[in-house]
């Protein structure tokens, strides 16, 4: 298992994230891309984790940073986390087993334990509900999508269906990844004895995310859903998101990108769909996943 880290301008937070690993018993290998950080990130780490494989792109390649460290991972599955948050001693290795064992299964996503509190996420009680109806072998209960801060991937897996797409960027990224390894037969599950702690750090655009988040959101709808699909969920969007100048510059921004849409849509199969249509009417009653911010 390889630990996969993106990060910008949160230097002391990375720090106490690669100590954390380091001291875990898996001793995995970690991988930072260093989003062209300015805060002196590349030589802290550079001193004080010399072991950790540094990359600098030299610019802020958002989400697309994961993809360019998969490139130098050679072993056969990757942990992806944030700088702020780490995997609980044993999850690494839990995960690899479930890997190890189910050959169809793409990917594990672990309960997140938000710090300091040691409460968990909201969302956490949505995977363990997850309306998508899955093989009896799964370890756990099937997913339509994952948070990639709490997921162990196959490397195959992620590699075939292409990673996350370079025009999302950084914000719901993991939409379109999911269902396309949907389609290719892949699963998802929740895996309960995973944990992966998140003490949220405070340099975070939220209302920059909100905006890239609901942009997303709309390109993936248009991209991978049948057309009456596409049509309620984005009047569902319209008619709920706040009515704001963050959610104007949402739709704005991905009205401009109608054209790239339009040419590379390619609507899901119908058993697939299902999946999908399940999981919007669960996050209708989301309270964890709302365009806020």
């Amino acid at each position: 298992m390889t630990v996969v880290i993106i990060t910008r301008d949160r230097r002391n937070e990375l720090l106490r994230t690669l100590g954390l690993l380091a001291d875990l018993p898996e001793r995995p290998e970690v991988v930072v891309v260093d989003n062209a950080s300015r805060d002196g990130t590349a030589d802290a780490v550079r001193a004080a984790h010399p072991r950790v494989r540094l990359l600098q792109p030299g610019r802020n390649t958002g989400a697309v940073g994961r993809n360019l460290a998969v490139r130098h991972v050679t072993t056969p599955y990757v942990a992806f986390c944030d700088d702020d948050s780490w995997w609980a001693p044993g999850s690494l290795s839990a995960a690899a087993d479930h890997l190890d064992a189910h050959p169809g299964l793409a990917g594990v996503v672990a309960r997140i334990v938000v710090e300091p509190e040691g409460t968990e996420d909201p969302v956490v009680e949505e995977l363990r509900t997850s309306p998508v109806r899955g093989p009896a072998w799964l370890p756990g209960p099937a997913l339509g999508s994952f948070l990639a801060a709490a997921t162990c991937l196959r490397v195959a897996a992620f590699r075939e269906a292409g990673g996350f797409d370079p025009r999302l960027w950084l914000g719901g990224e993991e939409e379109l990844l999911a269902t396309d390894l949907a389609v290719r037969g892949w699963w998802l599950a929740f895996a309960e004895e995973l944990t992966i702690h998140h003490a949220p750090s405070r340099a975070r655009d939220a209302t920059g995310r909100r905006v890239d988040g609901l942009r997303n959101t709309l390109w993936y709808t248009w991209l991978r859903r049948p057309l009456p699909a596409a049509l309620r969920r984005t009047w569902y969007l319209a008619r709920s998101v706040p009515r704001d100048a963050a959610s104007a510059r949402a739709f704005a921004r991905a009205l401009a990108g109608l054209g790239w849409v339009v040419a590379e849509r390619r609507p899901v199969p119908d058993h697939i769909e299902r999946r999908l249509a399940a999981l919007e009417r669960a996050q209708r009653q989301s309270t964890a996943r709302q365009y806020v911010g």
